[in-house]
């Protein structure tokens, strides 16, 4: 369980930090922790996998005093609970996304998208492109798995993944921090990505994430499909280049879906780029909103 108590903040989130008030809604059976801080234009924070609204935690920090900066956890990641049957995948977290932004009644929202949140989040746009001002989007794609991640979705959600993650928490325990490159997690951060995974069937949702790259193909084809609904939105792309996942090709794809974008290369900044350059994204983020032309003009 990704929450032993739903509803309620269990006692090994750190207040330091995580300094930040947990609130939970009820949606379709499922318990939906979000934090929602600050005052301003909206940023939804869309996390991937095996993360939660925990990586985001410097970002809020650093925006809440002129944005309101809205992060939530998929159901059976972080603090939200999944309601029975939950299957986890991309589709099934992408329809919860659009019951989120609909029960809070989100508007002018600008996402940030990384990792499955570029799939969820940005389905959640193309469906509802009424409610969306601009588009942030870090190291992802929508786009069907090439050769080699097809190779890692076989791997790690296949049978071989699925004994590494229920023994070992594998995803949590190890890719997290392999995927920062400017900055070591301390044993606390490491602590906060695996303890919402505690034992095998817990962990079952970061095995449905890898088996979905492939599986989920014809999810990412309507996403990617329905691109040109957004594609008028200002965006900003900010791209770590040394993700082991994410590489310049699927980054110059989405400077050609978006062309009315920013880039901004964080040198030398893994996969999750939340936690390896925060400091900098701040700033990145601030001054392309305030920019001639900028969703702030």
């Amino acid at each position: 369980m990704a929450n032993s108590t739903p509803g309620i903040r269990p006692p090994w989130v750190s207040d330091e930090l995580f300094p930040f008030e947990s609130r939970f809604v009820d949606l379709d059976g499922h318990t939906i922790h979000y934090v929602d801080e600050g005052e301003g234009p909206t940023l939804l924070l869309y996390h991937g996998n095996p993360t939660w609204s925990f990586l985001y935690r410097d970002l809020i920090a650093g925006l809440r005093d002129r944005f309101r900066c809205v992060a939530w956890d998929y159901p059976g990641f972080g603090l939200s609970e999944a309601a029975p049957g939950f299957g986890f995948t991309v589709a099934e977290h992408l329809a919860v996304a659009e019951r989120f932004v609909e029960t809070l009644d989100l508007r002018d929202v600008t996402p940030f998208v990384q990792d499955w949140g570029g799939a969820i989040g940005v389905g959640v746009a193309t469906r509802h492109p009424e409610r969306h001002r601009a588009f942030i989007v870090g190291n992802t794609s929508v786009w069907p798995a090439d050769a080699r991640t097809r190779v890692f979705s076989w791997m790690m959600g296949g049978p071989v993944g699925g004994f590494l993650i229920g023994r070992f928490n594998v995803v949590a325990a190890k890719i997290v921090p392999f995927g920062h490159r400017r900055r070591k997690l301390t044993y606390e951060e490491r602590h906060h990505y695996t303890a919402p995974f505690p034992d095998a069937e817990a962990r079952r949702p970061t095995h449905v994430f890898p088996h979905e790259i492939v599986a989920a193909e014809p999810l990412l084809r309507e996403v990617s499909g329905n691109l040109d609904r957004i594609a008028h939105l200002p965006a900003l792309i900010v791209w770590g280049d040394a993700d082991f996942a994410f590489k310049e090709g699927e980054r110059r794809r989405w400077e050609a879906a978006l062309p009315n974008s920013t880039t901004h290369i964080l040198q030398g900044a893994g996969h999750y780029i939340q936690d390896d350059a925060p400091d900098e994204i701040v700033r990145v983020i601030s001054d392309w909103w305030d920019a001639p032309g900028g969703p702030g003009d």
